[in-house]
Parts: structure tokens; sequence; C-alpha cells
């Protein structure tokens, strides 16, 4: 599956998932642009390892993402945009008469309406370009709850209808919007929290993933940053053009339940 001569942009990208999906299309041809919140030397050299690893184009570009005019400065700055993967996110967990409302109108933004922003930049330039593709970072909380998470829960719901509506929207172009909805997938943040989770259930590695962490995910395993970053291949490839508002689980079988 090749995407030789594609720009992808991918928000919140510098770690994590948007890394790893950066990086599988990188390693398929695409030039990418990074992005996170941050700016700094770290950032501009993942940049340029990347691009000098695969052989294609690689920038970093800056942007916070709770800003609507930031989230479309990033589409307009990177001035080409074939593939536009929304990733970008953070948590909150409390109960909802507790829960704070700036981690409220954060999680909203960042989640769900910086998706929105960079869309609406990116789809005339898909338009010009006679080909596109969306592929937004859902969640399995996009198709399933959990309690003390209203904010996130309902961001990426809200993600998942987007997603819809910009597949509905461009049905009848060389266009496609698709949501990934991953489970617990094994980010290097993921990874730092196995030891205290250890510590605090006097539980051993492989104990506390399945019985503590993996609880609600059946298959027991974590997903991984490329398995999400195949997936998203997948949807930007030949054999996905008629794939378009839908949503793929990689989430072992959780929203199964």
């Amino acid at each position: 599956m090749s995407v030789s001569g594609k720009t992808a942009i991918v928000t919140g990208s510098n770690s994590g998932i948007g890394l790893g999906v950066a990086r599988e299309l990188a390693k398929a041809g695409a030039d990418v642009v990074l992005n996170s919140f941050t700016d700094n030397e770290e950032d501009h050299k993942l940049a340029s390892d990347m691009a000098e690893e695969f052989g294609v184009n690689v920038r970093y570009i800056q942007a916070d993402m709770s800003d609507a005019a930031a989230c479309r400065k990033l589409v307009e700055e990177a001035g080409r945009c074939d593939i536009l993967v929304n990733n970008a996110g953070i948590q909150h967990v409390a109960p909802i008469p507790d829960f704070p409302i700036e981690k409220w109108n954060a999680i909203i933004a960042i989640n769900m309406s910086s998706a929105f922003h960079t869309t609406a930049a990116a789809l005339p330039m898909m338009r010009e370009a006679g080909w596109g593709r969306v592929v937004n970072i859902a969640s399995a909380h996009g198709l399933t709850a959990s309690p003390y998470k209203s904010a996130y829960v309902a961001a990426k719901h809200g993600v998942v209808g987007l997603t819809k509506v910009t597949a509905l929207e461009t049905a009848e172009e060389p266009i496609t919007a698709n949501a990934i909805c991953p489970g617990y997938v094994l980010t290097p943040l993921v990874e730092a929290q196995i030891p205290d989770t250890m510590k605090e259930y006097d539980m051993g590695r492989e104990e506390v993933i399945k019985t503590v962490m993996l609880q609600r995910q059946p298959s027991k395993e974590f997903a991984t940053v490329e398995q999400i970053g195949g997936t998203a291949l997948y949807l930007c490839s030949d054999a996905a053009a008629q794939v378009t508002g839908t949503t793929i689980s990689v989430d072992g079988g959780w929203t199964a339940l």
C-alpha cells in the first residue's frame, strides 16, 4: 500500500499513536507534517530523523489544537493536505459534578473541535487535488462509555459523528472520511504507568496488564501504535476507496461485548 507523492498532516504526532501513524505513512512514501503544542529542538529533530530514515520530506509545525485559528493555520502553513489524520487528544477523569469546567472545555476543544477546524481547512485542498483521505482517531469510547470520562466520551462520540458528516458531504468525490476506534494501546505513556500500577495492586507485570489495565479488552493484549498506523494506511489506500463514513475498531474485542 503506497501513498507516495501524498502529503499527510498528523496532529498530536510527536509521540504515541500519532507518531506511530506518521511513521507508517512515511514508510509508505508520504511526505509528513508532524505536529504538537510544543516547539523545541527535539520536535524538529524527530522530523529530520524521520525524513532521513524513510527518504521523504518531514516537517514539524507547532500548533495549539485548543485554538481554532491555530488549527486552521496548521493546514494552511503545511500548504498541501492529501491525508489528514486528526489524532490530538487529552484526558481527564472525574465525576460529572466535580468535573472542572476548564478541563471539559479543553477536552472538547482539542479532542473534537480541532478535527472540525482542520477538516474545514483541508477539504478545499483535497478537492483541488482531486483526492483526499480524512482519518479521525476516535476511540472505543466513541462507541461506548465509561464512568468519570464524560468529556472524553462526549468528544469521541462527536468525532464519530463528524466523520459521518464529512463522508456524506464528500460521498460523490474521490475523498473518504473514516474513524479508527482504538482500545488500549501500548504507548510510551501507558508503558510508564505499568510499574506504578504493579505497586498499587501488588501484582506482576503480566497479571496487572491482564486483570487491571486490560480488564475491558477481551484479547488481554494491547494494540500497538504500528497496528493503528497500519489501519490508517489501509484507509488511505486504493483498497479502501469505497470505505467511507464508518468506524474501524482496533480494540481486541472491547466493543463486541
